[in-house]
């Protein structure tokens, strides 16, 4: 049967871990969410919560001592029937046509992305080759036509340059292009921005949006930036020591969070209207993988906390909240009044 579905991609209860000397490190554990067709989805959370593991998890490019031990990565490419990303074989075609042909992927920095011996048209152009059906004539064409795209002034003659020749802003550009040169059902930009200036960062998001809305492509962001997620998300999952903590959409998420953890992060951002001299911040640190805490794994940090109700058992689950809006607290409810009360005693 032939995929019509309105979610280009489903992953469900995805686990990957990795054993270490110190234990089993559960980087993904039981993570579910989808991407609806020409939408962008953003994973938001602090460094080491299993981010960028999620994306290469979907890819299956995770190394050992990391694999991946349950769940499914379901793939609805237009015109094609579904496929479970998770059950095919190392060696299987359809792994190979998957990466760079139906998901593409960004990644942090341009510059282990890119060869550093081999010319921007070789490494644009291989990408045309493997997953399309042209002459070197036809992907050099289609080369410099997607770089132009991407805003590289005068692109022609970048096929014969290095990646050492150009600037940071302009090797991203060229990752872009690689990226988008076949067309993907999805891609994945894991923290496209964060080795480049202010000024660049923001030219870098609006030409990924512009791209999304004129090639149809949908979007996987990771980032660590709420700032970028209000700028380019349609939806959220925010993370937490491998953990999806909350999701839904982009608005509700940054409107009406329920999580604490989410709470958190909203209120450590910097804003014109802030009347504090100094900004609040989450306490504590993040824990080790290798020892999570009983019960929420956010309980040691988090101000709702309440004793064996949030200390005990296994991580609260995901539940619906509302449509649409699912959260992992089980006082998500109590938090709400709490708050409510609290800012009316400081406005009395």
């Amino acid at each position: 049967m032939v995929s019509s579905h309105g979610n280009v991609l489903e992953i469900e209860g995805l686990r990957t871990t990795f054993t270490t000397h110190e234990g089993e490190i559960k980087a993904v554990d039981g993570v579910s969410f989808s991407i609806r067709r020409g939408t962008t989805m953003a994973l938001v959370g602090e460094s080491g919560c299993g981010k960028s593991v999620t994306a290469y998890s979907i890819l299956r490019l995770v190394q050992k001592p990391g694999r991946i031990v349950g769940g499914r990565v379901l793939l609805h490419a237009s015109g094609r029937p579904p496929l479970d990303i998770t059950a095919l074989g190392d060696k299987d075609e359809q792994l190979y046509d998957v990466r760079g042909g139906l998901i593409s992927m960004i990644f942090q920095e341009p510059m282990t992305a890119l060869s550093p011996v081999h010319t921007i048209g070789n490494q644009i152009c291989e990408a045309i080759l493997l997953h399309q059906d042209a002459t070197q004539e036809e992907a050099e064409q289609r080369a410099v036509a997607m770089l132009g795209k991407v805003g590289i002034p005068g692109p022609e003659p970048r096929l014969t340059q290095y990646p050492h020749e150009l600037s940071g802003g302009m090797r991203q550009r060229v990752v872009i292009a690689m990226a988008l040169v076949c067309n993907p059902e999805l891609l994945i930009a894991d923290e496209p921005t964060t080795a480049l200036d202010v000024t660049i960062q923001a030219q870098v998001l609006k030409l990924i949006k512009g791209l999304q809305e004129e090639m149809g492509t949908s979007v996987l962001l990771i980032t660590h930036d709420l700032g970028v997620v209000a700028q380019v998300a349609d939806d959220v999952a925010v993370r937490y020591l491998g953990r999806i903590v909350e999701r839904s959409d982009v608005r509700t998420v940054l409107k009406r969070p329920r999580h604490p953890y989410t709470i958190a992060l909203l209120e450590s951002l910097p804003s014109l209207h802030i009347e504090r001299e100094r900004l609040p911040s989450i306490d504590g640190s993040v824990p080790s993988l290798t020892a999570i805490p009983a019960g929420c794994p956010f309980h040691p940090r988090c101000p709702f906390m309440k004793d064996d109700l949030c200390t005990t058992g296994p991580p609260p689950p995901l539940r619906r909240l509302a449509e649409g809006h699912d959260t992992a607290c089980i006082r998500a409810e109590a938090i709400v009044h709490e708050g409510a009360r609290q800012a009316k005693g400081d406005r009395g």
